[in-house]
């Protein structure tokens, strides 16, 4: 059995029938438990990240050229997770970012600091950085983990643009006018007769 599915197990062996009452123990549970769901993410990007470099190197060993090294990781990826195809890329690359770039919001994840989606919204707003603006701003922003405490999901997003603005405001307009560039609106079938209109 893994070591994974023995912690969940075990997690479920304590009779809950006796504290179902006393509430304080109910919210520590809960809160330990979104603890190991961070600490799950950051062992998911971990993972991830050596699939990709492992299968980088073994397809190099076989002569593969550069171009076509790597593909199919992310649909792996997805499938593993049970998610589409599309996400499974943006699991990858949000993988990669972490591993090889941040540090400190990995550190944060891993420790239940930062949830996944906290993680992912500074890995989002860093994403038009340099590596050396992103690391910058990976250490302002999670190399104390104190200081994440308390914030939400908006004000965690903001700090992040801040300080990625403030190391290379360029960089920030650049990626603005190309969202500008890039939006579209689209129509799609749904259920009993309704349409889904998308605008990006």
């Amino acid at each position: 059995m893994s070591v994974a599915r023995a912690i969940v197990e075990h997690m479920f062996d304590t009779e809950l029938g006796a504290s179902l009452t006393d509430q304080s123990a109910l919210i520590e549970r809960i809160a330990e438990l979104e603890r190991i769901k961070s600490a799950a993410a950051a062992g998911q990007a971990r993972a991830a990240a050596a699939l990709d470099a492992a299968r980088r190197t073994a397809e190099a060993a076989a002569g593969m050229p550069a171009a076509k090294r790597g593909r199919g990781v992310a649909s792996e990826i997805a499938l593993a997770r049970r998610d589409s195809p599309a996400r499974g890329a943006r699991h990858l690359g949000f993988a990669k970012a972490l591993v090889h770039e941040m540090p400190h919001t990995l550190a944060a994840l891993e420790s239940g600091v930062l949830s996944e989606w906290r993680a992912t919204l500074i890995v989002r707003e860093s994403a038009c950085l340099n590596v050396e603006d992103r690391r910058t701003l990976d250490a302002e922003l999670c190399a104390y983990p104190a200081g994440l405490n308390g914030m939400g999901d908006a004000r965690v997003a903001a700090t992040a643009k801040v300080i990625a603005y403030r190391l290379d405001p360029h960089a920030i307009v650049e990626r603005a006018a190309r969202a500008e560039n890039e939006r579209t609106v689209t129509i799609r079938p749904a259920p009993d007769t309704m349409t889904y209109l998308t605008a990006l």
